[in-house]
């Protein structure tokens, strides 16, 4: 797996992940469990990540979507 956004976000995240799984890609988000251990803040950021061979194509998807969440 690879990872195509990170964000302290759940709103974005939430939004990728739903972008994503419209056009077909499944997706999981990691470091949740990390991120609520520290309060939710800005410390661990939560990671999406899809399928090696999905990211080319997820990568171009969410920086259509959410340009701003993409570094």
């Amino acid at each position: 797996m690879r990872m195509v956004l990170k964000s302290n976000n759940p709103v974005v995240l939430s939004f990728a992940s739903d972008v994503l799984a419209q056009a077909g890609i499944e997706s999981v988000i990691f470091d949740t469990h990390a991120s609520i251990m520290d309060g939710s803040m800005a410390m661990v950021p939560r990671r999406l990540m899809v399928l090696d061979e999905d990211h080319a194509r997820a990568d171009l998807l969410l920086r259509n979507a959410v340009p701003e969440a993409m570094s």
